[in-house]
């Protein structure tokens, strides 16, 4: 089979894609992703062709910006404009060039990213089965309406009505674990699971050298796959406790976080794999790709949640029992140590981490879902 893959301009929206892609590629059949061209790296590293459609993220939140009057990365920014650009931008500045990358590479199946929207479209219009892969849980009723209107002027300029509820496939796969699911949300769509699995290198490429794991406790400290300004006030604060840090500053420059030399391993990024390899606890923002990491590593995690979708999954993860979610505005880097103190201490935490570790691994790897996509769509 071809499969062709569709996702935002985003590294945190392509990763998540790879174990399946990668699972696809293993069974003998042909990938390609379709995204902007600054996404070639990780594609291209991956061995995958990638077919540049639609513009970067960048220039989306310029030009809703002009559209809409409203900057996305700014205090709390209206669903209404956060659909558009997701489900209006995209489309209009990138649909015709992937409709034109999938007239030449002609796929049996399309998968794409439950918040890419020109995926779906593209296989629309084409008349050409799709599969969405879930990597948040729900995104909630009100979201889910703002991007089907916006969507829907872009759906009819192709003769077509959008589906009645979006994401839309035939089938959609789900990352999420049982015990992190939305009880309320509803979809009508079939599903099926699939483990989450903590972002790797592809094969053949060198670890990077890490310190040796000590006596102390090891904490991870990632608060955003974005450079965050309140990363350097946290680590200082915790680098004040009896532990061993590491953190991944999101690409800021690590010289920037005010830490003594050598009181931390700091990294710009390296794969969730490596760095959750012998970790403790962690502290996290509470994004899809940091949770089910920790979870499937079963580290309990103190989560500083940025968004409201964020906190409901946070939440959730203190509904387990596997870590502690701290829901004010901007809390204190001392309210963060002192909910790290009572997760590193109270063996409860811990266990529950456990728990939904076992979750994740009961869950269907990704060569499963592979080998069941391939029997019902080819």
């Amino acid at each position: 089979m071809r499969i062709l893959f569709f996702h935002n301009p985003i590294v945190g929206h392509v990763l998540p894609l790879l174990p399946l892609a990668r699972a696809f590629g293993a069974a003998g059949h042909t990938v390609a992703f379709v995204s902007s061209e600054d996404m070639k790296a990780p594609v291209n590293s991956e061995g995958y062709e990638l077919l540049p459609a639609g513009v970067t993220t960048a220039e989306a939140l310029e030009e809703v910006l002009r559209r809409t009057g409203v900057h996305l990365l700014g205090p709390e920014p209206s669903v209404e404009a956060i659909a558009e650009c997701f489900a209006g931008v995209r489309i209009d500045l990138g649909i015709a060039d992937a409709l034109a990358a999938a007239e030449a590479w002609k796929p049996d199946l399309v998968v794409f990213e439950h918040l890419d929207f020109v995926g779906p479209l593209v296989a629309a219009v084409r008349g050409v089965p799709s599969v969405v892969v879930a990597i948040d849980p729900d995104l909630g009723e009100v979201f889910l309406g703002a991007l089907r209107e916006a969507a829907r002027p872009r759906y009819a300029a192709h003769a077509l009505e959008v589906p009645a509820r979006v994401p839309h496939a035939d089938l959609m796969v789900d990352l999420c674990p049982p015990s992190l699911q939305d009880v309320n949300a509803s979809t009508p769509l079939d599903r099926i699971a699939l483990r989450p699995e903590p972002h790797r290198d592809p094969e053949g490429i060198p670890l990077v050298g890490r310190a040796p794991a000590g006596p102390r406790p090891r904490v991870l400290v990632g608060l955003s796959t974005v450079a965050d300004g309140g990363l350097g006030p946290l680590l200082r604060e915790l680098s004040a406790l009896d532990i061993d840090l590491v953190a991944t500053t999101g690409g800021a420059p690590a010289a920037d976080l005010g830490l003594e030399p050598g009181r931390a391993e700091v990294f710009t990024f390296l794969p969730a794999a490596e760095l959750l390899k012998d970790v403790t606890a962690a502290v996290h923002h509470g994004g899809s790709g940091a949770t089910f990491g920790a979870a499937a590593h079963g580290v309990p995690v103190v989560v500083v949640a940025g968004t409201d979708g964020q906190a409901a999954q946070a939440e959730r993860i203190a509904g387990t029992g596997a870590g502690l979610a701290l829901l004010t505005e901007d809390p204190s880097p001392e309210a963060v140590c002192a909910a790290l103190m009572r997760v590193l201490h109270e063996p409860s935490f811990a266990a529950a981490a456990g728990r939904l570790r076992e979750e994740i691994e009961d869950m269907p790897a990704a060569s499963e879902v592979a080998e069941r996509l391939v029997k019902m769509f080819a």
